[in-house]
């Protein structure tokens, strides 16, 4: 039995509002009994569109001085769902935040403003925030004076920002991914005015600088190098809720990493929905992610990734530049979502089976010792058992010993969401567990391979199941249990390979003068 779609037509029903009020300053409505102020909203042909026009970089401060006692206090809470560019966007606003004198609240009762920053790549994503705002309702029947805001991708969309206005009107403030930087004046709008506040913009803004940070750890840190993606694959809602690419100058790239490996930072990394097409746009420089690889190499912080990147601009200078190794780690993620090129044209990726092998065998040449993990979408429309087993084939000629795998999941306004989805749900499954048997035999056989070798760990913690067991990461990625001293958390240790488990591994500490192997 397939899974039953939403009607999303029924969230364009606007025949009960009333229009209150309409300037060069947005509208006001009355629906359901509340105004709703909408500055901007979310348009679907705007956000496909990629305009000429040039991209503004600012360096003003985002907090001006009227505003930074408006949280004096006060208490904020975010609820982050998705991939790290949102976990990154929340860092931004815990530092919004902290700039105007709010202090972060451990629960929910006693927060003053509660932001959601969403994730629409996947529809119970949606769902999970939806089912969050439905029990906000009490909350905010008890707390009045509770501002409550929905941000991040799921803003963008216009089916989910009337869905909102129409079904959650408890709900203070919405906002988008362009437009982070605007939380203070939009936090100010809330707290003066009774008032649902609207603003998405549709079309990119511009790079804005000197956002202050909230980083919740000093071990890692993620740092933005670009924004946005222009490949419009069929399945993705991305580039209608990111915007075009657009790239951060090298020199602020730059700054910023200097500035945390002399905060004392293990590991960056650098992200982006692209990061491949990093510098495509620079009408001034011959610049590509590459030469920014490069030149982060010689920055004196231990640990440097990146994610994600589009095989189709994953270039032999990139290549070049990652053997050098160093602090440039020898893990790779590499999304190939199939491995049919029948369904990957369909899902307009532009490259084929034999493309993407041929650039993973270019991969293995350079970097022999390269890990490689993978996203893969399952029960995409139309795919038949042997495209599937196509995929499994790949997977194992790749040799990806890690993978993030979905059930295909159809989002709105994609091309993809027209398709017949003529693949059981049932199926879907059973495919889904299939894939995920063969990445667990990758994966163990892997960590077999690495028994009696030494590796290097970022320790990151205490095992969640054992407080005298400690838990880090190799530069490959791969998880790490040893028993060593609390003392070297947040430090560089190294540790032989005594045991291999399917999704991390036992190890045990040797003397610190052992050199640490790269082949993990």
């Amino acid at each position: 039995m397939a899974k039953e779609s939403k009607d999303y037509s029924k969230y364009f029903d606007f025949s009960g509002a009333k229009l209150i009020s309409e300037d060069q300053n947005g509208k006001t409505i009355r629906l359901n009994g509340r105004d709703i102020h909408i500055l901007s909203e979310p348009d679907y042909r705007q956000e496909k569109q990629r305009g000429k026009e040039s991209i503004q970089v600012h360096y003003e401060n985002a907090v001006p001085d009227k505003l930074r006692n408006l949280g004096l206090g006060k208490k904020y809470l975010i609820y982050t769902y998705g991939c790290q560019m949102n976990e990154h966007d929340t860092e931004v606003m815990r530092g919004l935040f902290e700039a105007m004198g709010y202090i972060a609240a451990v629960d929910r009762q006693d927060a003053d403003v509660i932001l959601f920053n969403t994730c629409a790549v996947r529809e119970n994503a949606e769902d999970k925030v939806f089912g969050e705002l439905g029990h906000m309702k009490v909350l905010k029947q008890q707390r009045p004076d509770l501002i409550l805001g929905v941000c991040g991708c799921m803003s963008q969309e216009a089916s989910v920002v009337n869905r909102i206005m129409q079904k959650h009107a408890h709900v203070d403030m919405i906002f988008g991914t362009h437009n982070i930087h605007r939380l203070p004046h939009l936090l100010q709008d809330a707290h003066f005015g009774k008032e649902m506040v609207v603003e998405v913009w549709s079309k990119e803004g511009d790079i804005i600088e000197n956002l202050p940070k909230k980083r919740t750890e000093g071990l890692r840190a993620w740092v933005n190098i670009m924004y946005g993606c222009d490949k419009f694959c069929t399945y993705c809602i991305v580039p209608y809720t990111r915007g075009k690419e657009r790239s951060r100058l090298p020199e602020d790239v730059i700054a910023e990493v200097r500035d945390l490996a002399r905060q004392g930072f293990k590991e960056i990394t650098l992200l982006g929905q692209n990061v491949n097409a990093y510098g495509k746009d620079f009408a001034d420089r011959n610049y590509r992610f590459g030469d920014l690889m490069d030149d982060i190499r010689k920055i004196d912080i231990p640990r440097v990734r990146f994610t994600t990147s589009h095989p189709r601009d994953f270039d032999d200078h990139l290549i070049e530049v990652l053997a050098k190794g160093g602090n440039l780690v020898e893990h790779i993620h590499l999304p190939v979502q199939s491995g049919s090129t029948e369904i990957l044209k369909r899902m307009s990726r532009k490259y084929s089976r034999e493309l993407f092998l041929d650039l993973v065998r270019r991969i293995r040449i350079a970097i022999p010792n390269a890990v490689l993990s993978t996203d893969i979408i399952v029960g995409f429309p139309g795919e038949t058992d042997e495209q599937f087993e196509e995929t499994l084939s790949l997977v194992r000629e790749a040799n990806f010993t890690m993978a993030f795998t979905f059930i295909y999941s159809p989002r709105e306004g994609t091309p993809a969401a027209v398709m017949e989805d003529n693949v059981p749900y049932e199926v879907k499954q059973k495919r889904l567990h299939r894939l995920n048997e063969l990445i667990a035999e990758l994966s163990l056989a892997h960590h077999q391979e690495l028994i009696g070798q030494v590796v290097e760990v970022l320790v990151e913690g205490e095992s969640k199941n054992n407080a005298n067991v400690l838990s880090g990461r190799t530069r490959s990625n791969k998880l790490i249990h040893f028993e060593g001293n609390k003392e070297w958390i947040g430090q560089l240790v190294n540790v032989r390979v005594m045991e291999a488990k399917t999704w991390y591994i036992k190890a045990e500490v040797v003397g610190a003068q052992v050199p640490a192997s790269n082949a993990v």
